[in-house]
């Protein structure tokens, strides 16, 4: 149960809104405010609402915390979401400013894109794989800041699961059958972390129609053309006084970014 009026969750809102254009995320934290994840969705749902108002464009959403161990970390039970943005959305290769991140930290993961709107009647695992265009592999900016308490978990959701951005790598045409890759995270060329026999589709959509339910619960339903970040095997790993960042992956390609 909330111990905040909409009246306090509106100043949240604005006030995380704010701090997020001044890039200087999360400050209403640092008075240990504790509120619910309830609270915390309301509020990154507020913030959507205020950004798409002033014109930018949600183009699909993020899946986060898949990882149990993450979970565990940040207090939840479940995946998080959070919304993905046109003005936020990058191709390989792009040359990013450091300054324009708080504690900028990458993540290796997949995307997919879909091709039709979702019914959420009939969003079985196969209807899922059927209704996707391609395949992508991805690096995901956060702005790694907590100013709270541990567990993190409503911090997180408040600030849109602290994503910043996405670079999005070359498309592989959906693929039915079963295929095997690794994923690699590199840091001026040096490997940061390595996942191996990750087998596509079972573990790159396993909390796909999660994010379905999810989003239905509030009369948002994905539509043809969003993309969608299918979830990251790791946390968040800063780039610290790195400046070039690949994510590689042997079936379906590589991505980069530089930051300056």
């Amino acid at each position: 149960m909330s111990n905040f009026s909409k009246k306090d969750l509106d100043i949240f809102t604005n006030k995380i809104l704010e701090d997020y254009d001044n890039k200087n995320p999360s400050s209403i934290f640092k008075d240990k405010i504790k509120i619910t994840n309830e609270d915390a969705l309301i509020i990154q749902s507020n913030v959507a609402r205020l950004r798409v108002k002033r014109g930018d464009q949600i183009i699909g959403y993020k899946i986060g915390c898949v990882s149990k161990d993450t979970q565990k970390k940040m207090g939840f039970t479940q995946p998080a979401y959070g919304y993905l943005w046109k003005s936020e959305l990058y191709a390989s290769g792009v040359r990013l400013v450091k300054k324009d991140y708080t504690n900028p930290a990458m993540e290796a993961e997949f995307g997919i894109i879909l091709n039709r709107d979702i019914k959420l009647e009939l969003a079985s695992f196969d209807y899922i794989i059927q209704s996707i265009e391609g395949i992508y592999p991805l690096i995901e900016i956060h702005n790694l800041v907590f100013h709270g308490n541990e567990p993190y978990g409503a911090e997180l959701l408040a600030n849109n699961a602290i994503h910043a951005g996405v670079v999005i790598g070359p498309e592989t045409k959906l693929s039915i059958e079963k295929i095997e890759t690794d994923l690699k995270l590199i840091y001026d060329n040096e490997i940061i972390d390595t996942w191996n026999n990750k087998v596509w589709p079972v573990d790159m959509l396993s909390e796909l129609n999660w994010l379905v339910n999810e989003q239905a619960k509030n009369n948002n339903y994905l539509k043809k053309g969003d993309l969608i970040l299918t979830g990251a095997y790791g946390f968040p790993v800063p780039i610290n006084d790195k400046k070039l960042i690949e994510v590689t992956s042997s079936a379906f390609g590589d991505v980069k970014a530089s930051f300056y």
